[in-house]
């Protein structure tokens, strides 16, 4: 399959991808400071620099892309060019991910990762079962845990 645009605008597609105060996150976290839940944004002495760090419940979540991740979910497609730098790319991301979850761990922090499909497509949640889903988990004393789209 040969990309439809050239090189040129593909690299200025793909810069305007953000990595952080994504749709999903600011919807998220504007939910939840409505709820009361109190929070820091991408704190850098964090491992992984979590998008929302509750101090207070000693909790972290990641508000992760399904692409950008290798989410093996219903929104998660391989791209059809440039394969071997997708896959490299995909692949270390989750390793890294990997890795910033067991040292939040180690350090005594709750991960929660909420998965970018809970939030469109056909399998996503309805917006107020994810938020309280969410607040009850950062509230509660669970440890690490996935948020996916339904099943």
């Amino acid at each position: 399959m040969v990309d439809i645009v050239d090189s040129k605008t593909r690299s200025r597609m793909m810069s305007g991808i953000r990595g952080k105060d994504t749709k999903p996150e600011v919807r998220i976290r504007k939910a939840l400071f409505a709820r009361g839940l109190r929070y820091r944004l991408h704190d850098k002495r964090l491992p992984g620099k979590p998008d929302l760090v509750f101090p207070k419940y000693k909790a972290v979540i990641f508000v992760h892309g399904c692409f950008w991740h290798g989410h093996g979910c219903s929104q998660f497609k391989w791209p059809a060019t440039n394969v071997d730098f997708w896959k490299t790319k995909i692949s270390r991301n989750k390793d890294r991910d990997l890795v910033s979850v067991k040292e939040l761990n180690d350090l005594g922090w709750r991960v929660l990762t909420v998965w970018e499909c809970t939030t469109r497509g056909t399998k996503r949640w309805e917006w107020e079962d994810l938020i309280g889903e969410i607040a009850r988990w950062v509230e509660s004393s669970s440890q690490t845990k996935d948020l996916s789209e339904k099943r």
